[in-house]
């Protein structure tokens, strides 16, 4: 004979089908094979009005909403001035409470993803760009060699790991991060296909068309000659007023290196974004002391990347498309 814990399903239905036709406990612990305690105390637990043990909420249901209203109204602020807008709308609850009834109704707080700003004209152009590739197959996506530039810096914000310390331990250098006002940080220029990465360019000034056509014949080049060999491809850049410029078209025309036509503000149709998340997030515990140190945490992390993770990320290129049209041109989880 188990306990009430210990009940079955099938012997909770025996019960509670059996009490219902007014048979005795007694029957009922024999036909469900189970104690007469388990009995008595399971159709007790299952009587109608019995109060619940605690003690008493402080909020209504009422006040419950006004906090979610307030939450999802602006789900920037924080808990303390939420907790400030919802005393003053007459609700009598400390700030913990306030914390715990928002993680009840499912909030968390997270950093916020970062999406480009598009006006009507950008959407609709997107739209149409996505509309106009969305019967592209595999394999006219593998003939594209994306391209990006990326920053790194050497502190990577509030990424990285936590210290264990005891109280008192905050300032301790031991347990202490060091921190600069402007971090030294390196520009980089790569490409991709779903062959593989091809050689990155750490860029020492500003990009205009004369510097990014030098990225071009010295980086761009070799790469596509490392991932396509003698096949033809199509060569992917974004809107940038250096990828745009007159003398640029002109190298690629004089090359004969045809241009994806491309939408302006998305990164979210890019692969290669991805690639440089993965490369950042493999960094995350590394500590570079300088920028040299840092380019080398770079092209290290880089030369990891596989073929098979770039031919995933080309793969995808349909269901960005597809996501694009569905969201009508506004950007997308990627």
């Amino acid at each position: 004979m188990g306990k009430t814990s210990d009940l079955t399903a099938v012997q909770k239905t025996i019960i509670d089908t059996l009490h219902k036709e007014g048979k005795a406990q007694k029957v009922i612990a024999k036909e469900a094979g189970c104690s007469q305690s388990s009995v008595s105390k399971h159709i007790n637990r299952q009587a109608k009005g019995r109060k619940k043990c605690g003690r008493k909420k402080c909020t209504s249901s009422r006040d419950n909403r006004t906090l979610q209203r307030i939450v999802t109204t602006n789900p920037f602020k924080n808990v303390g001035e939420i907790h400030k807008e919802w005393t003053a709308a007459g609700v009598s609850a400390s700030r913990t409470t306030t914390r715990r009834i928002m993680k009840d109704m499912g909030f968390r707080c997270r950093i916020p993803c970062v999406k480009p700003l598009l006006n009507k004209k950008q959407r609709k152009k997107r739209l149409a760009w996505a509309k106009d590739k969305k019967d592209w197959t595999d394999a006219e996506w593998s003939k594209v060699m994306f391209s990006d530039e990326s920053k790194f810096c050497i502190s990577f914000g509030n990424q990285g790991p936590r210290v264990w310390r005891k109280s008192g331990e905050a300032q301790n250098p031991r347990c202490m991060r060091s921190s600069v006002k402007f971090p030294p940080s390196v520009m980089v220029w790569g490409a991709m296909s779903s062959a593989g990465v091809g050689p990155l360019c750490f860029l020492r000034s500003r990009v205009n068309a004369a510097v990014y056509q030098e990225v071009l014949e010295h980086f761009m080049l070799p790469a596509a000659d490392q991932l396509y060999g003698d096949a033809d491809f199509t060569f992917q850049q974004d809107l940038a007023p250096a990828h745009s410029a007159k003398t640029t078209s002109t190298w690629f025309k004089d090359h004969g290196i045809p241009v994806l036509d491309w939408p302006a503000n998305s990164p979210d149709l890019n692969p290669i974004e991805n690639l440089w998340g993965i490369v950042k997030r493999r960094m995350q515990y590394a500590r570079p002391n300088n920028a040299e140190e840092l380019k080398t945490t770079v092209r290290a992390t880089w030369a990891l990347i596989t073929p098979e993770q770039c031919h995933r990320l080309i793969e995808s290129m349909p269901r960005r498309i597809t996501a694009v049209i569905e969201a009508k041109g506004a950007p997308t989880k990627y």
